[in-house]
């Protein structure tokens, strides 16, 4: 079996971990961090079809990941990091900001399974923050353009979005989008949390990220059934994610691919057995994480059945509870037990389960089982609501109330500035009407909060123009080895 240098920086990392190292200071209250943890970041999405589905061009969205903040001993450059400046994928080490378990066992939501308990530095930024500004840290949207606008400035400094989402339209080359995340972050700086930049770099098919070598798709990774090439593949995700300023990365796909038929998935997954995505998946998942890229795995409660596009109407699955607990969800679960720090819910309708809403809107499916049976209470982020399956059925804004009831954290907002007012004037009315609970409120926000400063995430360290000669080399010399 292949054991390449980045799933032994897998290795290193969760050794670290398991250590007892407590996380970064973050810009979770960044007026007063000054920028005393290190960044840890990544990436953003496409244009046009993301997720390589149908025209629309939505994403998804998610976060996921383990505790990367080593201290001192962690490596800096990283395997594959060369003299000519080029990043290698190594762990990153944190040179300071060590929380040393501040505010450990405050009263709080609890996080649960995925993320730390909450830390004073959270619960005293929670508590400074306006109602404007927690509902637009539950908001990530898209942009237009591969510039800044004044409508982006606008959407970060009144909206006070938590987070953005790059599609290809947004992105150049690497010296553009270093330029274009450096602007959103000095713009940032006066909001009460630094933002997810985020990208939907899978590698194969659906790859946003400029200059980097082609990656195999899923698919081809999982026909070598070789954890340590998965391993590799995630550490070079996460390596190429954070060299270009991205801290969020909407992978892996934990899809079983069961159905031939089916529009959207495919190759993007690594098989089309459960075991064979969970052997390969879950590596891939930590070769991310272990560059201090927050990895978002997808789409819950499983894509690999439906025979629709979801980027263009409603996919219906009419499966059972059983029947997916013992096939769809166990590379969902695995991937729980292991450190996944943030999920994708799809927009999928299960009428054996929830007849009416789709799993992105089911209480049932996100609280019930995502939160309860299967213990996630991480970060749980909605498929685009501009998306056909959610635009030719509900309103954005009902739906971005009903997400909030079911238990989700974070809705992707992917296409249209005038969306996000529509959604926070929603969330707002529903509030104001006890529709929503000013607590339900709070308990999305800690656990972004949470993730957040478990990341080191900052606005305040620039993104140089990375030279990526050494890591297309290493991509390289991967790929040819299968």
């Amino acid at each position: 079996m292949h054991k390449g240098k980045y799933g032994l920086a897998v290795l290193a990392m969760l050794l670290i971990f398991a250590s007892g190292c407590s996380g970064q200071k973050s810009d979770s209250g960044q007026q007063a961090a000054g920028g005393a943890g290190q960044e840890m970041s990544n990436g953003g999405t496409n244009q046009g079809t993301a997720d390589g589905g149908a025209s629309g061009g939505q994403q998804n969205a998610a976060a996921g990941g383990t505790d990367t903040s080593g201290g001192a001993g962690g490596t800096s450059e990283g395997a594959g990091g060369g003299a000519d400046g080029s990043p290698g994928a190594g762990t990153s080490g944190n040179t300071g900001g060590s929380q040393n378990g501040d505010g450990a066992g405050a009263t709080s939501p609890d996080t649960g399974s995925g993320l730390p308990a909450p830390s004073a530095n959270v619960l005293r930024q929670l508590q400074s923050m306006t109602l404007d500004e927690k509902l637009g840290e539950m908001i990530v949207a898209g942009m237009d353009g591969n510039t800044p606008t004044s409508r982006t400035k606008t959407m970060i400094q009144q909206q006070h979005v938590g987070g953005v989402i790059f599609y290809k339209n947004n992105v150049t080359d690497p010296k553009g989008l270093a330029a274009y995340v450096n602007q959103l972050k000095a713009w940032n700086r006066d909001n009460p949390s630094a933002l997810f930049l985020s990208v939907d770099e899978e590698g194969g098919t659906v790859s946003r990220l400029p200059g980097l070598e082609k990656f195999p798709d899923a698919w081809d990774v999982g026909k070598t059934k070789d954890t340590g090439y998965a391993a590799d593949m995630g550490g070079f995700l996460g390596a190429a994610s954070s060299a270009m300023g991205m801290n969020v990365d909407y992978a892996p796909v934990l899809d079983i691919n069961s159905n031939p038929n089916n529009p959207v998935i495919g190759v993007r997954s690594f098989g089309a057995t459960s075991d064979l995505v969970s052997q390969m998946g879950l590596p891939v998942m930590k070769g991310i994480q272990a560059q201090g890229v927050i990895s978002v795995v997808k789409h819950f409660p499983g894509h690999g059945d439906t025979s629709v596009d979801s980027h263009l109407d409603l996919p219906v699955v009419n499966k059972s509870l059983k029947q997916l607990q013992q096939f769809e969800w166990v590379p969902f679960a695995d991937a729980i037990r292991e450190g996944a720090d943030a999920v994708m819910v799809a927009h999928i309708l299960f009428p054996k389960i929830d007849p009416k809403y789709p799993a992105s809107l089911s209480k049932t499916i996100i609280t019930d089982e995502l939160r309860g049976t299967l213990g996630f209470q991480g970060v749980v982020i909605t498929d685009d609501l501009t998306m056909g399956a959610i635009g030719k059925h509900f309103g954005i804004g009902e739906a971005a109330v009903q997400s909030v009831k079911a238990g989700a954290d974070i809705m992707l907002v992917a296409h249209g500035y005038d969306d996000v007012v529509t959604v926070i004037d929603a969330l707002k009315k529903s509030i104001s009407q006890g529709g929503i609970s000013k607590k339900r409120i709070d308990e999305s926000v800690t656990r972004i909060l949470t993730l957040k400063e478990k990341y080191g995430l900052s606005d305040r360290k620039t993104v140089q123009t990375p030279n990526l000669t050494s890591l297309n080399a290493e991509i390289r010399k991967a790929i040819g080895a299968h």
